[in-house]
């Protein structure tokens, strides 16, 4: 099975152990990997700020660069970049060159967590972390991407980790890309809620799969001083991975 690496731009310049993991799990359960260099942006950032004819262009490069190797399916490691991958189908759907193209992107696109609970039907992907943990629950994985099972089901499976349950998990991080510079104060608002809610917890580990919100909610950690060791999904399923612990959904789940 070969899956094509859609990097993300925060994971790979601030992040790439994240990628790293991502990869290294993704071989483990037989895919063959590869990243195509032309990829960039997404354009969900300046789409966002209200420039949807100028993000055009980089989301054909994105499809361009995407597609350009012949694979089975596409995985991410950001819930909120993979939704945006399914939105070219809307925004280029009157390009007679990139309509069915960014159709077929969007078929074989998926979120990390997705694809292995969804497409490969794993629920414990041997990883072992013997630790404390709470998980942010992303807003455009959630809502947008429509993803609300497959990173819960592989967590609750870690040997060791004990996942408690964080308080108004459906609250935004605060982070939301251009918002957090466009509402800086509304922001910091957001994230300091959201700080204290994962403090209530008494987690060692905050858990997500999208690194943006991951880095906004750590930054705020930092500067409040308060002691929390933050973590990507990814990072999580690659800890101390016994393969003969691997297990599959009895009923695989809908895709």
């Amino acid at each position: 099975m070969k899956v094509v690496v859609f990097s993300t731009c925060i994971v790979d310049l601030f992040f790439p152990n994240v990628g790293a993991a991502m990869v290294e799990v993704l071989e483990r359960f037989g895919c063959d990997t590869v990243m195509p260099k032309k990829q960039i942006c997404c354009g969900q950032p300046t789409f966002n700020s209200g420039y949807v004819v100028a993000s055009q262009k980089t989301m054909r490069n994105e499809v361009d660069s995407l597609l350009s190797i012949d694979c089975d399916y596409i995985v991410g490691p950001s819930g909120s970049c993979v939704n945006m991958l399914h939105e070219f189908r809307m925004h280029l759907a009157d390009d007679p060159e990139y309509s069915k193209k960014a159709e077929i992107l969007a078929n074989k696109s998926y979120e990390f967590t997705q694809f292995l609970y969804r497409v490969l039907h794993i629920i414990d992907a041997g990883a072992e972390l013997d630790a404390k943990a709470t998980f942010h629950r992303s807003c455009h994985m959630t809502r947008l991407l429509g993803e609300r099972t497959a990173p819960f089901v592989l967590l609750d499976h870690v040997k060791g980790l004990q996942m408690m349950p964080l308080p108004h998990i459906e609250n935004c991080c605060g982070f939301g890309g251009m918002f957090s510079v466009k509402e800086p104060e509304i922001s910091k608002l957001m994230v300091n809620e959201k700080v204290d809610d994962v403090v209530s917890t008494g987690a060692d580990i905050l858990i997500g799969a999208d690194q943006a919100c991951l880095m906004n909610i750590g930054g705020r950690f930092s500067r409040r001083q308060l002691p929390i060791k933050i973590m990507h999904v990814a990072e999580v399923l690659n800890s101390n991975v016994d393969m003969s612990r691997v297990r599959y959904a009895d009923t695989p789940a809908a895709v």
